[in-house]
């Protein structure tokens, strides 16, 4: 056999290799997060979703209102068990979401970057800070009630105590911009305090909010506290102001124009309103988002007397 023979015999060797590890990229499925799993839309609907170039990222399931019904059921349904357990155990699940993003933290920073078009460094700098973010809030769980609740002084032979409880469902536009950060910044506060959420991504980048979706899944958050659905946020905020049984309503997502649809829609059953306003997520934020969603429940106890003296205890 010549020396030309073999090369030739080498080379076709060599392509048939390269060929056989030459693989399709497998391309990820976005789906809802509801009740603890992954449904698609229940209409089948899905939309585009791009970089900050208009690249196709990928496809990101179109909610529907029957979609947003079933979210709203499935966080009634987790809401006894989750305002019921006690605050010390909420900051532990608060706390575990840190940990489970720490670990998939390369992830969540190639999304951000993509969907913002930020540097990598400064998706860096957003993951950190949203990490950062559920350890103070986590932080905050067994301690707000200390904060705004407390004993009230009273004339009469009374004890008078006031304590914080959470209002019930609350449905969440997440920031349009903010597409993480802000996401975990309105999330947060809202079940740190033992509500339940129905959150909105944000429209043009919910592909971080469903990520998100994952790490709930397997932080031992019970299913129905969160549930994140994309899609249209008109579309989606409608039925849920109208909603019954949704108890509140944030509009940090929502234009200076929806947002006054949506308030009007919310009165209907006297839903508590956070409006929109603007925000440095990057900044510590105060008790206000933790306090918006709370309701304060006073009880009055006689104090009855001792002996004959008339001391009172």
């Amino acid at each position: 056999m010549s020396e030309k023979t073999e090369k030739t015999e080498k080379s076709e060797k060599i392509e048939k290799i390269e060929k056989i590890e030459q693989r399709l990229t497998v391309f990820k499925t976005y789906k809802l997060y509801v009740g603890g799993k992954f449904p698609r839309s229940e209409s089948g609907r899905v939309y585009e979703v791009t970089d900050s170039k208009g690249n196709w990222l990928a496809n990101a399931p179109q909610s529907s209102r029957k979609d947003a019904r079933d979210a709203v059921v499935a966080a009634r349904k987790a809401f006894g068990a989750w305002s019921g357990a006690t605050a010390y155990n909420r900051g532990q699940i608060l706390y575990r979401i840190a940990e489970m993003l720490e670990g998939r933290r390369e992830q969540f920073v190639r999304e951000i970057a993509e969907a913002e078009g930020l540097s990598k460094s400064r998706a860096g700098a957003v993951v950190d800070a949203a990490i950062d973010r559920w350890v103070w809030y986590a932080g905050w769980t067994d301690k707000i009630a200390q904060v705004i609740g407390g004993a009230n002084p009273v004339a009469g032979p009374f004890f008078n105590l006031s304590s914080p409880e959470p209002t019930g469902v609350v449905a969440v536009l997440a920031p349009q911009e903010s597409s993480f950060l802000g996401l975990v910044s309105v999330i947060a506060p809202v079940i740190a305090t033992g509500n339940t959420a129905v959150v909105i991504a944000s429209e043009k980048s919910p592909l971080p909010a469903l990520s998100l979706g994952e790490v709930l899944a397997t932080s031992d958050l019970p299913g129905g506290v969160v549930n994140v659905l994309s899609g249209r946020t008109a579309e989606i905020a409608a039925p849920l102001a109208a909603h019954q049984d949704v108890n509140a309503i944030d509009l940090a997502g929502a234009d200076e124009e929806l947002a006054k649809e949506l308030e009007i829609a919310a009165a209907d059953n006297l839903k508590r309103v956070l409006r929109p306003q603007p925000v440095d997520y990057f900044a510590t934020p105060g008790t206000e988002r933790l306090t918006a969603f709370l309701e304060t429940k006073t009880v009055w106890h006689p104090t009855g007397s001792l002996g004959a003296s008339g001391s009172a205890y």
